[in-house]
């Protein structure tokens, strides 16, 4: 089991066999986190885009394009769905957002016919490292789902699971999160945090222990679980953070960041393959560990 993440750094260059598609690597952000990956000896890199582009940005970054960790491929349009057919070819085995927009890149991802899409939809899953805190705490869905049903949250807790079970956590515990610890039928997140729990129990949810509702400091202190006599499984332990909407999940992930000082790995779940997209504000520190979640995780992407 990982402790931080820059152990999940470790594993990925222990494991530096695989190869990351970048739909349009004409980007001066995304080529710094190539230098960095490279540099550390994580992964190779198929850069689609327009050749002349890429290879100018790359000289402001410093990155090597003589070696043999890095190949442009020469695409003026539609590099999104050549970097996805890639990976759907199986000639990369992660996806990375370039100089695309998002829609773009997802709506290749959903192709029909040379896309990655699963029987499950897509959802982002943070693995966070905060300070103080002796082990690796994932949080999902802070980016993608705006206000899930309950089958919609079935899927995002699955996704996560997938991701953890990747980096090495066997049984991971989930908690469902609320304002409060009872079932409330007018806070309808309490209702599908209990749904949710059941599921787990009669095997409509795999490969994770569930309980919810839980807020959030039952689900991550002990102490908290003691005053207020709470019996679970999961409270005061939990691995899996899942929030009940984009607003809470996107809070609490920039409070992490912002107050607590926290690093942080993501990728897209629910795909053929784990998909890494990095923001502008991201930090070097941040797309290297998204990378190392992608590369370490892939494993179980492709087992699905």
């Amino acid at each position: 089991m990982w402790r931080n993440l820059t152990e999940l750094v470790q594993q990925a260059k222990a494991d530096n066999n695989k190869i990351v598609a970048v739909a349009n690597g004409a980007d001066k952000g995304v080529l710094s986190a190539v230098k960095i990956a490279v540099d550390e000896g994580l992964c190779s890199f198929l850069l689609f885009g327009a050749e002349t582009d890429i290879r100018k940005l790359a000289e402001v970054v410093d990155l090597n394009l003589l070696t043999e960790a890095v190949t442009i491929i020469h695409r003026e349009h539609n590099t999104a769905s050549a970097a996805v057919k890639a990976v759907h070819d199986r000639k990369a085995d992660i996806l990375m957002k370039g100089n695309v927009s998002t829609k773009n890149l997802l709506k290749a991802v959903l192709d029909k016919e040379f896309g990655l899409r699963t029987g499950n939809s897509l959802s982002h899953v943070a693995l966070f490292d905060i300070p103080n805190q002796n082990r690796l705490i994932f949080l999902t869905d802070a980016a993608m789902n705006i206000a899930p049903d309950l089958e919609g949250k079935r899927n995002i807790v699955q996704n996560a699971v997938q991701v953890a079970h990747g980096v090495g956590f066997h049984n991971p515990k989930a908690a469902v999160l609320g304002a409060v610890e009872t079932v409330n039928a007018d806070m309808q997140a309490t209702v599908d945090a209990a749904a949710l729990t059941q599921m787990q129990k009669r095997n409509q949810i795999t490969g994770c222990t569930v309980d919810g509702p839980l807020a959030l400091d039952n689900a991550i202190s002990e102490n908290a679980v003691r005053q207020k006599g709470i019996t679970s499984d999961v409270a005061g332990d939990a691995d899996i953070l899942v929030v009940p909407t984009i607003e809470a999940g996107n809070m609490l992930y920039k409070s992490l960041m912002y107050f607590s000082d926290a690093n942080v790995a993501a990728v897209i779940s629910g795909a053929r393959a784990p998909i890494v997209l990095t923001s502008r504000t991201d930090s070097s520190e941040s797309k290297l560990y998204s990378l190392a979640l992608a590369l370490v995780s892939e494993k179980t992407f492709r087992n699905n």
